[in-house]
């Protein structure tokens, strides 16, 4: 990693440094597996399914395995202290890597956006989601890149709580993977295109209108 970040350093600070760290937020357990809530970690398997990973190891609090994407090796991340302490595992993953806020791209479910909708984002708050809280918290920065898996609000008065951590059967489990193939794309374009142009080309991109909550 040292003679990447030389590689940054060099340069100059007037050209975007690239994304080296992908973070996909979840839950760890078997419990949670098949739950919205770990959105990140399901895009970031398929990331590594992509990119060639052939084993993860756990790493200052993360499950860790390297992949190559958009031509050069990438570090892909699921931090194992639950959604809540997100923070711990990334900034301690960007200090050994020596990384800017910049240069991590969060993947996370996102409950104000449509489910099937993904959409990227450069910086901005938290909006009530406690694994990006406790990232800023621990960056001291909002300046990461996101992208966002729109699983859309609960059906009737169910709370959001229990929707977001209820396991997903059946159409829902489908129609959820077909987001995730969706984010892997918008991740590989941050990759290859830099968050900007990939903003451009995936938010307001609906992929499909299903409603599945099972």
């Amino acid at each position: 990693m040292a003679g990447e970040r030389e590689d940054r350093e060099a340069r100059g600070a007037a050209t975007p440094a690239p994304i080296m760290l992908v973070v996909g937020l979840g839950n760890p357990g078997e419990e949670y597996d098949r739950t919205r809530h770990n959105a990140g970690f399901h895009v970031v398997d398929r990331l590594a399914e992509e990119g060639g990973v052939s084993y993860w190891k756990h790493h200052l609090g993360s499950e860790m395995g390297l992949a190559t994407l958009a031509g050069r090796k990438i570090v892909l991340a699921k931090p194992q202290s639950f959604m809540n302490s997100s923070g711990g595992p990334v900034s301690k993953l960007a200090r050994e890597m020596g990384l800017s806020p910049e240069e991590i791209l969060v993947i996370h479910d996102e409950l104000d956006i449509d489910d099937g909708d993904v959409r990227v984002k450069v910086g901005g708050g938290h909006g009530g989601h406690n694994g990006l809280r406790s990232i800023i918290d621990k960056l001291q920065s909002r300046d990461f890149v996101r992208v966002r898996v729109g699983i859309g609000r609960p059906p009737g008065r169910m709370d959001p709580v229990d929707f977001v951590l209820k396991q997903m059967k059946g159409e829902a489990s489908e129609d959820h993977d077909v987001t995730v193939a969706h984010a892997a794309d918008a991740a590989i374009a941050v990759l290859e295109q830099g968050p900007v142009a990939a903003r451009d080309m995936f938010n307001g991109l609906h992929r499909r209108n299903t409603k599945g909550n099972n």
